[in-house]
């Protein structure tokens, strides 16, 4: 037994509970006799349901979700349970009438009255309120409009029914009665279109469909801004009208946009009837709130702050835009239409906001080298911003910039080091924003074994000094195999200046560790000035303590980057990019340059799993589109073209992977997930070859594919042996499932269109357009509020509820049981243990199969993966094992350390929390995901003494999990 005190809802008076350990009062083997004279098996879970009703209707919902009432409905239905297995006179079963008996004494004794009385009333007291409701509309006074002209009822209905037909669970009158209360005399037209969001939005976390009716009704809002833009007068039309009105309005905004100057002329010249006609407007029924609200704020073309672009025509101006230079390019831009508009496929954010326009920035990622010299430096800085203003995400190689003390010869002094510039590179991101579109973005990279990497490690920490930290700017660790090693043996490790160790930059394996080597025999023969020896093991320590007090430095390996690149015949890959799985080479005059994509993988789960031949019509048609970036976008900088157009990368990722699991009925934390991650990848990486190797023999090899791993028949899953070769221990499986030799001599034969084809990005934005999983990404919270710049949303994980319903789970009580555990079905004893392992989130999750899912998929993967990594008590030891596996493992790459903050989601309603109208709302009273302070500093101890790591908080967080200034939660 534990006691505990809390404030009673009634008196107000203190008292103390006393909570019978859990599973203390329990009646195994009783059965319930029924008012029907039938029995059942006595569920005293049934009896926790209903006080937690019994108190939902007296104080709301904050009361399911407090601590304070689960711990007496706990101690009231261990009560109840007792007094009936006690009074039990027929054998073993209990009357229906005597356990509502006992509830209500039970509540009579606890001197809950309200409850009590609440527990036999509110029934009937609910059915008359909505009786009341129901007939207050016909008695009210009719509502006028602000211009004076009466409230057009019968339209508010009929968009609210559009808006709710077809979908399971919704309840157009309950829309319409809650708008209603919301109307008064003198209502503008915009707070009229804003009323029946503001009514549906609260209904999304006791019914995930209407995240769809939101959607619809800001559609509706959307549609009268843009016709009347376009039409110079006030103008709407509901959806169904739009099924003839869409084909009239495209044209017209065609003309209104390149009149703007917002959309390139070419696009005029189309057939535009043609395309008008292929125009899918039932697809705009598609959209989530949080999907639509996303591209009405940042995507669809505007002028003066007035959207004119609606869905379809935005789907089709990206489609147009990427088939401007194709032969029947009307043909195509139907087919790249259809695959956008149906949510198979989605582009980039920056093919997205840029494509069809004047400046048709399509890329997606940068990469550059930084030369040691002011000239190069400043350049780098330059070139950061102007990749940056049309919406890139920058990687730089900064390891070649001399470390401090090093010599400078044009002034006989020494040098600063990295960090003073990259304080400059750090600012530079916060002054180019991309057109408010979302913040400039970089991260920048060093080596482990430059003389700097102490200091770089401290970059992001909230103490010492300002001028050598860059609070806004990403950093990550370039790690080298030989380092790994080294930690691993407990033996030292040699900091240099690169201006005295040039060519330990462009070296990798063998060759890398000799060199090394040798210029440690040089160092201690006194050959070079600017070194430092330290334990390797205390320097890894340092770094996964950064790691975890400040999210930064992330965790890359050289190695396996090189190693396995098809592209290491004419360069080096010194860096990834700003989300860590572009691995491309680039150098003095190379920029590299990755073209992104992403493939939604729930919708190519159908009732036998995956659906492979739908699978490859997506990956054949998203190939082309991502192949024609290359020579349609618009590049700021000579250096990004000349590598773009001479190597033509392209990075095809996935979405939606929980979900695609989730449909399946498999558990992430399991060997069948592990399978899945292989076998989808596996068709993916084959489909995708094979489209390049189509496109190559239509358009030719890209220029540099001579020499490269394809030309030799090497593909991705083939260079796993390369990297086997140089390392002493390698965790991956080899299984292969398709036709590989067969793909492998025609790669050889006709050659490959894109020196790189895979990639997998972190999806954050485009997967919520698409209204699925981030991503490789395991479900955060099964119920919680999303941020992002266009505001807070509710977010209810839909395949759960379907789950639920089916097993007659789904109600109030469980809401609420899902806001106190923080969106966890895990400690909710009604669901059950299959449920939990399919839902479990991420903080649910042993990292190690997050691990093991990534290693599958890097194995057929030409580049990398953003892989986050997810701990929710971290550790020193934890820590430690969790990256040393992935090294092992074969990962060329890690993304952000998530860990589990001290502030959790609020006990509270999510209702009014939702996008960006909570300005015209309410407060929102549930805060987004976990709020993240920096946790405190820990510097690290001497090496004789424990790791601060082992000391830091362990709730403190190494980043933000739905951060909306954060590239990773965009």
């Amino acid at each position: 037994m534990s006691t505990s005190e809390i404030v009673h809802s009634d008196t107000g008076r203190p008292v103390v509970v006393t909570s019978p350990e859990p599973h203390a009062a329990t009646a195994p083997g009783f059965s319930l006799l029924k008012r029907n004279g039938g029995t059942v098996p006595f569920d005293q879970s049934k009896i926790a349901v209903a006080l937690t009703k019994a108190f939902l209707a007296v104080e709301g919902n904050k009361a399911a979700a407090s601590r304070r009432v689960h711990e007496i409905v706990e101690q009231l239905t261990g009560e109840v349970v007792a007094a009936l297995v006690r009074r039990a006179k027929d054998g073993r079963v209990f009357h229906i009438e005597d356990v509502q008996d006992q509830v209500e004494l039970a509540l009579m004794r606890g001197e809950y009255q309200k409850v009590a009385r609440a527990y036999v009333l509110y029934r009937e007291e609910h059915a008359k309120a909505r009786a009341d409701k129901a007939v207050a509309p016909a008695t009210a006074p009719a509502i006028r409009m602000a211009d004076g002209a009466p409230l057009d009822e019968a339209r508010l209905a009929t968009v609210i029914a559009e808006a709710s037909a077809g979908l399971e669970g919704v309840v157009a009158e309950t829309i319409l009665t809650e708008t209603r209360r919301n109307l008064y005399d003198g209502i503008s037209t915009e707070e009229l279109a804003l009323a029946p969001i503001l009514a549906t939005r609260t209904l999304v976390e006791t019914e995930p469909s209407y995240a769809y009716v939101s959607a619809r009704l800001l559609n509706d809002k959307l549609r009268r801004e843009a016709l009347s833009f376009l039409a110079g007068r006030p103008d709407q039309a509901t959806q169904a009208e739009m099924t003839s009105r869409y084909a009239e309005y495209f044209p017209a905004y065609l003309e209104r946009g390149i009149g703007l100057e917002l959309i390139d002329p070419e696009l005029g010249r189309f057939d535009i009837a043609r395309l008008a006609a292929a125009l899918r407007p039932e697809r705009d029924q598609q959209f989530q709130y949080l999907g639509l609200q996303t591209l009405y704020d940042r995507y669809f073309l505007h002028s003066a702050g007035t959207v004119f672009e609606l869905p379809q025509a935005f789907f089709m101006r990206v489609a147009m835009g990427l088939a401007v230079r194709e032969i029947d390019r009307e043909a195509r831009a139907i087919e790249f239409y259809n695959l956008l508009s149906s949510f198979d496929f989605m582009a980039s954010t920056p093919t997205l906001f840029n494509s069809g326009t004047l400046r048709p920035q399509l890329s997606s990622c940068f990469l550059t080298t930084v030369a040691d010299d002011l000239d190069g430096i400043f350049k780098a800085v330059k070139d950061n911003a102007l990749l940056a203003k049309y919406s890139g995400g920058l990687g730089n190689d900064w390891t070649p910039v001399r470390g401090l003390g090093a010599h400078i010869k044009g002034t006989n002094g020494e040098s600063q080091g990295v960090v003073p510039f990259l304080k400059v590179a750090n600012d530079t991101a916060i002054a180019v924003n991309q057109g408010g579109k979302r913040k400039g973005a970089v991260c920048a990279y060093l080596e482990t074994w430059h003389v700097d990497i102490e200091e770089f490690l401290d970059l992001r920490k909230n103490t010492g000094d300002e001028r050598r930290r860059t609070h806004d700017m990403n950093t990550a660790n370039w790690v080298p195999d030989l380092f790994m090693e080294r930690v691993e043996a407990g033996a030292q490790w040699t900091l240099f200046s690169p201006d005295e160790t040039p060519d330990l930059h462009d070296l990798y394996g063998p060759a890398f560790k000799a060199a090394y080597e040798a210029y440690e025999a040089k160092a201690a023969a006194g050959g070079i000035t600017v070194f430092k020896t330290v334990r390797a093991l205390d320097l890894w320590r340092r770094m996964l303590t950064m790691l975890f007090e400040t999210g930064h430095p992330w965790v890359t390996f050289k190695d396996p980057c090189n190693i396995r690149s098809p592209q290491q015949h004419v360069g080096v890959v010194h860096s990834s990019n700003l989300c860590t799985e572009i691995t491309l080479n680039t150098g003095k005059d190379e920029v590299a340059v990755c073209n992104l994509g992403s493939i939604n993988l729930l919708a190519h789960i159908g009732d036998q799993g995956l659906d492979l031949e739908r699978l490859k019509r997506t990956v054949d048609t998203a190939m082309r589109m991502l192949d024609n970036v290359v020579d349609i976008n618009f590049y700021t900088i000579p250096e990004a073209r000349r590598s773009n157009l001479r190597h033509r990368p392209v990075g095809l990722g996935l979405m939606g992977f929980a979900d695609a699991l989730q449909a399946q009925g498999i558990a992430y934390g399991s060997d069948a997930a592990v399978e899945f991650a292989d076998r989808s990848m596996e068709a993916i990486s084959y489909y995708a070859i094979t489209a390049s190797t189509n496109l190559a023999e239509e358009r030719g090899a890209y220029a540099s594919f001579p020499g490269s791993l394809w030309s030799r028949g090497v593909l991705p899953i083939d260079s796993l042996e390369m990297l086997a070769v140089t390392r002493s221990e390698i965790h991956i499986d080899r299984t292969q499932r398709l036709d590989w030799e067969a793909l492998r001599q025609r790669v050889k034969t006709v050659g490959m269109r894109n020196s790189n084809t895979m990639a997998i990005a972190p999806t954050a934005t485009i997967s919520n357009i698409c209204g699925v999983s981030q991503s490789i990404e395991p479900g955060y919270q099964n119920l919680y509020v999303k941020s992002n710049m266009s505001g807070d949303f509710t977010v209810v994980n839909a395949l759960l509820v379907r789950d639920l319903k089916a097993r007659g789970l789904w109600d109030e009580v469980m809401i609420s049981d899902l806001k106190y555990f923080d969106g966890s079905v895990g400690q909710i004893d009604r669901v059950p243990d299959d449920l939990k392992a399919i839902y479990a989130t991420a903080f649910e999750l042993d990292a190690s199969w997050l691990i093991a899912a990534a290693s599958r998929r890097q194995k057929w993967i030409d580049q990398a993966q953003s892989l986050n990594l997810y701990l929710a008590n971290p550790s020193g030891k934890a820590l430690d094992q969790l990256y040393r596996s992935a090294w092992k493992a074969g990962l060329k790459t890690t993304y952000y350390l998530r860990s589990r903050s001290a502030t959790h989601v609020e006990k509270s309603t999510l209702k009014g929390t939702d996008g960006k109208l909570n300005a015209v709302a309410v407060t929102p009273a549930l805060a987004a995901a976990p709020v993240v302070e920096a946790a405190p500093v820990v510097e690290a101890a001497p090496v004789q003494k424990k790791l601060a790591l082992e000391m830091a908080v362990l709730d403190g967080p190494a980043c933000l999990i739905d951060d909306p200034d954060c590239e990773a939660c965009q």
